[in-house]
C-alpha cells in the first residue's frame, strides 16, 4: 500500500522560512511515481497548486510562488521537501503532498493524482 506521509504541522512566524517533506512509503519515486508535487488550500478558498519535481529533480512551479518556492527530492531516501521563503499570514493554508506517474500543470483536484498526503495545517502567525 503506497502512502505519503507528510511532515507535521505547526504554527510559522512571519518571514520564516519552513521546510516540508514527504515520505513515500510503499513505492519508489523511480518506478511509477515520477512527478511529486504540493497542493495547498488557503481557509475558505479554493485549491492552489503549488509545483512539483520529476524523478529527473526537474522542477516546475506556479507563476506566483516561483520567487520563493523551492522542491527538491531525496531518491534514496524516498523524500521530498518544499521549501516557501518569507512567509506571510496570506501563506496560512493545509498543505497536501501528491504524486502521479503523469505531470498535469496547474492539477489541484485530488483525482488527478494517483496519490495524496493527508494534509497538514500551517498557521503563519506573529
Amino acid at each position: 500500500q503506497v502512502q505519503l506521509l507528510e511532515s507535521c504541522a505547526g504554527l510559522v512566524k512571519p518571514g520564516q522560512t519552513p521546510s516540508r517533506t514527504c515520505t513515500v512509503a510503499g513505492a519508489s519515486m523511480l518506478a511509477g511515481l515520477y512527478y511529486c508535487g504540493w497542493i495547498r488550500q488557503p481557509p475558505g478558498k479554493d485549491g492552489e497548486w503549488m509545483g512539483v519535481v520529476s524523478y529527473s529533480g526537474s522542477t516546475y512551479y506556479s507563476p506566483s510562488l516561483k520567487s520563493r518556492l523551492s522542491i527538491f527530492r531525496d531518491l534514496p531516501k524516498n523524500q521530498f521537501t518544499q521549501q516557501l521563503n518569507s512567509v506571510a499570514t496570506a501563506d496560512t493554508a493545509v498543505y497536501y503532498c501528491a504524486a502521479s506517474n503523469r505531470f498535469i500543470l496547474g492539477a489541484t483536484d485530488k483525482a488527478l493524482y494517483d496519490y495524496w498526503g493527508q494534509g497538514t495545517q500551517v498557521i503563519v502567525s506573529s
